[in-house]
């Protein structure tokens, strides 16, 4: 969408580009808790004056979208998180509840890495690609913790990925709000075999194959496969 300059009419330009930036938001491109590019940025890709921008940022301020932090710039809220109450987050330590988030999981997980095959940024497979390596780096050493929170900043960025606001969104809050029925099932499985199962560090790397591969079917078929191992390790069906 190009911003139309017609005369000195700045409402006009204004809500030009917040119509732009409330687009770049729900078709996923700029993801909820990430920093808008900034004002003196905008106004020089839109050849629009600052004014102009400020207008822009402050529709999409009282739209709930947006939230400005003085000296901080703006950063994209999570569009769900108004409107969805995750209950539960108390039973993290029940494996009966942490198999239902593994559920969960598998499904939201495989279609999150569908849509990050097809969809993904060249920037974005490239910083997949140095989480990855970091998250292989690191794959002993490190506490339990250290563990399951680099697990879930490779899966959230996959996410983030798939340009699909809904399902971003929805794993930002499902994974903030259930991270100790996460971090269990990992404690519980390094706890039953002592060290972190091989086949789920290989499948972190079909994973990545698969999206650098742009191989859509095979990353939502591992993705929901490497999810599904693991619950069936809590099981002790595996």
């Amino acid at each position: 969408m190009s911003i139309k300059k017609t005369g000195s009419d700045v409402k006009g330009l204004s809500q030009q580009l917040s119509l732009k930036l409330q687009q770049d938001i729900l078709y996923g491109d700029i993801c909820p808790g990430h920093k808008l590019t900034s004002q003196r940025e905008l106004a020089s890709t839109y050849q629009v004056s600052r004014s102009t921008v400020r207008e822009a940022i402050q529709d999409l301020e009282l739209k709930g979208m947006v939230k400005t932090y003085p000296g901080g710039g703006s950063v994209c809220l999570n569009l769900l998180e108004p409107h969805l109450d995750m209950p539960l987050g108390g039973l993290g330590h029940s494996l009966e509840f942490q198999l239902q988030v593994m559920e969960m999981r598998a499904a939201l997980e495989g279609e999150a890495a569908f849509y990050a095959a097809l969809r993904a940024t060249d920037e974005q497979l490239e910083k997949i690609e140095q989480e990855y390596q970091i998250v292989h780096a690191r794959s002993s050493g490190v506490t339990t913790l250290a563990k399951a929170k680099a697990d879930l900043r490779f899966h959230m960025m996959i996410a983030e990925a798939s340009h699909n606001v809904l399902v971003m969104s929805f794993s930002q809050i499902f994974y903030d709000r259930y991270f100790n029925a996460i971090y269990g099932v990992l404690d519980l499985t390094l706890k039953k075999f002592g060290r972190y199962p091989d086949r789920i560090g290989a499948q972190h790397t079909q994973i990545y194959q698969a999206l650098m591969n742009r191989d859509a079917p095979l990353a939502k078929k591992i993705a929901t496969e490497h999810i599904n191992y693991t619950r069936s390790q809590l099981e002790g069906a595996g």
